[in-house]
């Protein structure tokens, strides 16, 4: 809709409306579906619709969806690929062979172990720090000079904060490209743009989408006429890492009820974090939201509206404790992701053995369930 201005809306407005994504044509008030492969052009040869040429480049409904994403993350410009991991790869195939890069340490293995892959197949120098210590952060950047960092905030599963700002005047002052990693946050929660990244990077598989049926990672930034962007752009269109009309359709939808969704699902983590820390069987409960979490300053001065659905929580008694509880939960299903509006839990060591992961940890998705019920849940199991 043409004259739908989403400067001045607040979130919510601009999801619940799709950023302004009505049918022209058939006047519906919801976008509709294009599932065409390839767009005819008219006798001069010239496209009949703007640039739509050919699926791989252009499609309705990944321009809407990438619409609204730039809206909600107060973005210039925004890419979708089929996946999450494939939006990684997209951003750290612009790296020179040769190369160094600054990775935070302890996040999503899935990212580490790819990212640890590629570089040892490019012969780029992998740097793994821990980013939120800003000073640790700030050596590894200094010494290396890296031409990418690359840091998770909330991390998986640890739920580790990185100072976005901080680590941006760092990042801009060695000749790096900071690309933040806000999955667990979501644009709702937290714009790493505004804060000084240059790259924000989303799993939209996971909250973005919402309700665990559409596989999708997505890319934004403030700077489109940037090199490292039209390389992206250019490597996702030619090598074919685009996102299907369904599934783009699907996160449309998805995302036009997602500021509702954080702020049930953020709501619904705080008080259960806060369950679980007061609990005799619990040794440690990682949260940002709780005030001695080490990083909640920082994660409340660059969140706003929640501190997010995901926590871990590690049992006194191990792994056979941890799996135990995990066991006996009814209304947490035992499933990998995030996200969704429907509650999860995964032992993690199970799933990351090599990694350093607590045996005794399990890691918790909050849905949009009633509350109260998910505590009795917890209670139950937990015995």
């Amino acid at each position: 809709m043409a004259d739908f201005q989403t400067d001045d809306l607040n979130a919510a407005t601009i999801a619940a409306h799709a950023g302004g994504a009505l049918d022209s044509a058939s006047g519906g008030v919801v976008p509709a579906m294009h599932m065409a492969t390839t767009f005819a052009r008219g006798t001069d040869y010239a496209p009949l619709v703007g640039d739509n040429t050919y699926l791989r480049y252009h499609n309705e409904n990944v321009r809407v969806a990438e619409t609204l994403l730039c809206a909600l993350e107060r973005a210039e410009d925004a890419l979708l690929f089929p996946s999450g991991m494939a939006a990684v790869a997209a951003v750290f195939r612009t790296v020179p062979n040769g190369a160094s890069v600054v990775v935070q340490k302890q996040i999503y293995w899935g990212t580490t172990q790819w990212i640890r892959d590629f570089c040892a197949r490019r012969q780029i120098t992998l740097i793994e720090v821990e980013a939120a210590d800003l000073d640790a952060f700030t050596e590894a950047c200094q010494t290396h000079r890296p031409a990418l960092a690359w840091v998770e905030t909330p991390s998986n599963p640890w739920l580790r904060i990185v100072d976005i700002a901080a680590s941006a005047q760092v990042t801009k002052a060695t000749g790096a490209i900071l690309v933040v990693d806000s999955t667990a946050a979501t644009p709702v929660l937290s714009q790493p743009l505004r804060h000084g990244a240059d790259i924000v990077m989303h799993s939209a598989t996971k909250a973005i989408n919402g309700h665990s049926d559409v596989l999708a990672g997505a890319l934004a930034t403030g700077d489109p006429a940037a090199p490292i962007w039209q390389a992206i752009k250019t490597d996702r269109n030619t090598a074919g890492a685009v996102l299907g009309p369904m599934e783009a359709w699907l996160l449309t939808r998805g995302m036009r009820t997602l500021p509702l969704r954080m702020e049930r699902m953020s709501a619904n983590a705080a008080v259960l974090a806060q369950f679980l820390n007061d609990h005799p069987s619990v040794e440690q409960v990682m949260y940002p939201g709780l005030s001695d979490h080490p990083g909640h300053g920082v994660a409340a001065a660059q969140m706003t509206g929640g501190f997010g659905s995901l926590l871990s929580f590690v049992l006194r008694g191990g792994g056979a404790e941890a799996l135990r509880v995990a066991g006996r939960l009814r209304l947490f299903l035992r499933a990998t992701s995030l996200g969704g509006v429907e509650s999860l839990v995964e032992h993690r060591h199970t799933i990351e053995p090599h990694t350093g992961i607590p045996q005794g940890l399990l890691r918790l998705s909050v849905g949009i369930e009633d509350v109260g019920d998910l505590q009795d849940d917890l209670g139950q199991a937990l015995g």
